[in-house]
């Protein structure tokens, strides 16, 4: 059984989402760049969702 990264309903990127600045979202940006499972989320993406993300949360590409 493959095992889902739940990325895209993540609690703690919807309290980013809401508020940036709160602890639990600050928290979740710090995660993301180094979390595995993000990772794999990203890679799964197409192109398009790929791009919007990084955008949506001023990421840099790697």
């Amino acid at each position: 059984m493959e095992k889902k990264e739940n990325c895209a309903t993540c609690p703690m990127r919807k309290k980013y989402d809401t508020n940036p600045k709160s602890l639990m979202g600050r928290f979740w940006r710090w995660h993301i760049n180094f979390c595995p499972g993000w990772k794999k989320y990203m890679a799964s993406l197409d192109e398009e969702n790929r791009e919007a993300i990084f955008k949506q949360y001023n990421l840099k590409k790697r």
